[in-house]
Formats: structure tokens, C-alpha cells, sequence
């Protein structure tokens, strides 16, 4: 890295609904700039409500116009980028016409051209039985809907002419990097890998004797490299961004999260953005067993330096929340009553369960499932008339979210790992006094808030320290 006085390195997050930069100075580590932008990027699905897809043309908009916020004086001392994104989805492109660079506002841009949309994390398309019917990889992660190599395997079956259109695939942040760096072919580092299904995280390569058997188009797997890897070179000026700044390999937004908040080996992590996480690191020596029990609620990711994190990983956090205010929202519509924007509705619920410090209500709040059981669903109970109101009912479903990451992964567990201290992040906790309380009620140790903790910060410290 060239001198460190005067060098940044860039750390950028692709994240299920927004785009985050930050610009940290490579001497002291710290944050000197920030920027996050909403993608709007949701589109229709031809799965109906069970597909989950995002138009990547609307990401990288995005993307581009959040790194033009940043000052191009900033921007023009970046000498290494580090990018993490929303993990297990897929998108498609053609080898060649992923993108095309144009001038913009005096800034060196690129645009998508031949590239699908982005099938996200959250898609539902692959049932139980179709999952069941999939051949069992060789690998300590099981398959799950959502994952890339699970997507592939639904369009192999159901639209095979889609895969007849392209080339290359990877996450969405793996796309960024092969468009920055030019590259013929994808790299993914093992954490994306992994997040895809059907990597063995051992060998570090992909199940392709086993996918051949069923058909699978292996042409489309990235190479894989070590997470912290450097991948390559921008291979233009971007956004003032000089050519040549190194680009690291796509990260995990969940490793990258817990490197940038996990300060000693005996923290937790607890994590409530969309979906919800509570992770510690497992000792160096650890190695996962192969072929886990599909009910097995707590993975083990690859997290960097061959070290694994211990993940209870749950689909439901603060989309379960949005999910309510919106419920909340169009009742009041149906009921003729003026417009009042969630942002208010929102506000007014938390208040409400504020001034409820106990309920009875039960709220089993798994309305998008979990993997280790994509069959539950949600449920209330313990229904009176006395705990009905506004505030029993958000009282209870914040706490069902906290229970339920508790249920995955129990206190006894973590105590028994030697954990001291949870880490509490995320956006949906950082503006959620209610779920406060209830982590506090729910788990015997100190927790920790507050802290400048997320996915673009750790992408941008490990660049710090490149593998």
C-alpha cells in the first residue's frame, strides 16, 4: 500500500435494500466519511410472492450515485476496496457484456447490460420437496432456498432456456468486483462459497462431481480464493476512484459485520437488520463435521484466516417488524382513515410498547420461516382481552424475535463457549428501544451498543490487512 498517511481505503456494502460507503484512513483505521443510499430496487417476481428479486440496474444506480456523494478529493487517495453484500443469491450475466463504462456528470461510471436480476437471499421458490429432492452435497452446510446453487437448480428444472442466456454468475457483490476488475471469469471468496451450497469449505472447492450427476451447469461456479484475498485492479477510473486501486474479493456482509464489531474472542455478536444473527468465533482448531442434521439450528460460517463462526442465523428480524407496520398501515387505509406513513406508524408502536413493560401475549414471530424448519409459521397465543392492546401486541412480538434467536442458540451454549459480553448491531436494534429490553431480559450477559459496527467497516478493515 502506498504511503499511509495519506491513503484511504474504501469499504462498500451491498445490502439487501441500501448501499453503504465508507472511507477509512489507512493509518489510523478510522471512518473518516460515510454514505448510504435506499436501492428501491424490488421488483416483481415471475415466482409470484414467493420469489424474492431485485433489478440490478437500480443496485448499481445506486452504487454509482453513492460513491459520487463522497468528495472526489476523498475518493482520489482510495488505494484498496474492500466489498461485502447480501449473501446466498444469484445473479446472471453474459461474459464480456456484463456492463459498459460510460462518462457521466464528468465521473467514470459502469452500467449493467446483459445481466438478470438479482434472485436475493430471501427467495422462497425452492419448497421442501423440492429441496428434498436435490442430491446431498458434500459439505457441513446444508441447502436451503435462498442459496445460489438451489436457484440454479430450480431454473435447470423449471425455465432451463433462462441458463441458455448466460455465462457467468455470483452474488451481487461478486458481479461488482469481476466489473471493476474486468475479469473473464468470477472469483468468490470461500464465504460466498459457502453461502451457495455444495462448497466444501475443507478442500475449499465446489461439489462438481456430485452437481455433474444431476445436470448442473458447473460452468457457471466462480474460482474460489481465500477470503481477504486480493482479487485485482480497477481496471478504470471509477467515480475519481484511480485505475489500478486494488479490489478485494466479495465478502460475507454477516463476516464482515462481525469483524468490525467483535473486539475480544469471548464477544458474541447479535445482529437485527433485516433478518437476525447471534454468532461467537470458534477455536482455531475447529474443523465442522460434514453432513449436519438439516434440523440443526446453528451453522458454522467460514469467517477469515480458516477460523468458523458459530451462527444462529434467523429469518426473521426486522422485516417481521415491517412487516407489521405495513399490516398496520393497510388496515388503516381499508378503514378510510387518512394516510399516515409508517415511519409514524412505526414510532407510535414503539412508544406504545415503551409504556407495556410485561405481556402474557405470545407472538411466534417466524413469518418467513427459518432454515432448519421452512415449514413453521407464525403464530399468536395466550390471547385475552386484556392483552390486546397496541402495546402488548408489538411488547410481544419484540420479544418473540429475541426468543427466537434464543431457542437456536441458548444462553447455556454461549456460556459454556466462554462468552462474556454480546455485541449489539444492526439497524433494526440501533432504533428499537423495545427489542433493547427484551436482549436484556433474555440474556445473562453485559451488552454493548453503540458502536460504529457494520458490513461496509469490516469489508474496509480487512483491506487494512489483506490476506
Amino acid at each position: 500500500m502506498e504511503s499511509v498517511d495519506c491513503s484511504l481505503v474504501l469499504g462498500l456494502d451491498l445490502g439487501t435494500s441500501s448501499i453503504k460507503a465508507v472511507l477509512l484512513d489507512a493509518c489510523s483505521g478510522n471512518v473518516v466519511q460515510s454514505q448510504t443510499l435506499e436501492t428501491q430496487a424490488g421488483v416483481e417476481s415471475s415466482c409470484g410472492q414467493q420469489g424474492k428479486e431485485q433489478d440490478v440496474c437500480r443496485i448499481i444506480r445506486a452504487l454509482n450515485a453513492c460513491l459520487a456523494s463522497l468528495p472526489k478529493e476523498r475518493l482520489q487517495k482510495v488505494v484498496r476496496i474492500g466489498v461485502s453484500g447480501q449473501m446466498h443469491g444469484v445473479v446472471f450475466w453474459k461474459t464480456n457484456h456484463g456492463c459498459h463504462w460510460i462518462n457521466s456528470d464528468n465521473l467514470r461510471i459502469f452500467e449493467p447490460k446483459e445481466v438478470s436480476h438479482l434472485i436475493t437471499w430471501e427467495d422462497g421458490r425452492c419448497s421442501t420437496d423440492f429441496l428434498s429432492s436435490l442430491p446431498e452435497p458434500c459439505s457441513h452446510l446444508s441447502v436451503a432456498t435462498g442459496f445460489g446453487c438451489a436457484t440454479v437448480f430450480w431454473y435447470l428444472r423449471n425455465r432451463p432456456d433462462f441458463l441458455q442466456h448466460y455465462d457467468a454468475a455470483g452474488t451481487i457483490h461478486d458481479y461488482v468486483v469481476t466489473m471493476l476488475c474486468g475479469f473473464q471469469r468470477p472469483l468468490m471468496s470461500v464465504q460466498n462459497a459457502a453461502s451457495w451450497g455444495y462448497f466444501n469449505t475443507r478442500s475449499k472447492t465446489w461439489n462438481t462431481d456430485i452437481l455433474q450427476k444431476f445436470g448442473f451447469p458447473v460452468s457457471l461456479l466462480p474460482d474460489v480464493v481465500d477470503s481477504g484475498f486480493i482479487a485485482g485492479k480497477t481496471s478504470f477510473e471509477w467515480c475519481g476512484i484511480p485505475q489500478g486501486a486494488e479490489v478485494g474479493a466479495a465478502l460475507g456482509d454477516f463476516q464482515c459485520s462481525v469483524y468490525s464489531s467483535a473486539t475480544e474472542s469471548t464477544d458474541a455478536v447479535l445482529n437485527i437488520s433485516t433478518s437476525a444473527q447471534l454468532t461467537f468465533s470458534m477455536p482455531v482448531d475447529f474443523q465442522p463435521q460434514d453432513h449436519p442434521s438439516p434440523e440443526e439450528p446453528v451453522t458454522y460460517f467460514p469467517y477469515f484466516r480458516d477460523r468458523y463462526l458459530a451462527v444462529a442465523a434467523s429469518l426473521n428480524g426486522g422485516n417481521v417488524l415491517a412487516s407489521f407496520v405495513t399490516m398496520l398501515s393497510s388496515w388503516i387505509s381499508e378503514l378510510g382513515i387518512d394516510d399516515v406513513s409508517e415511519f409514524s406508524i412505526y414510532s407510535k408502536v414503539i412508544k406504545a410498547a415503551l409504556s407495556q413493560k410485561e405481556t402474557s401475549l405470545t407472538v411466534h414471530p417466524t413469518l418467513f420461516g427459518e432454515r432448519h424448519i421452512p415449514e413453521s409459521l407464525a403464530s399468536v397465543t395466550n390471547i385475552s382481552a386484556a392483552h390486546l392492546s397496541l402495546g402488548h401486541v408489538t411488547r410481544a412480538l419484540c420479544h418473540g424475535i429475541i426468543e427466537n434467536l434464543h431457542s437456536m442458540l441458548p444462553s447455556q451454549r454461549l456460556e459454556e463457549s466462554g462468552v462474556k459480553r454480546i455485541i449489539g448491531s444492526g439497524s433494526a436494534l440501533a432504533r428499537n428501544d423495545v427489542l433493547k429490553q427484551e436482549v436484556e431480559k433474555v440474556f445473562p450477559f453485559p451488552v454493548l451498543y453503540g458502536k460504529d459496527v457494520d458490513s461496509a467497516v469490516g469489508a474496509a478493515m480487512i483491506m487494512l490487512n489483506p490476506q
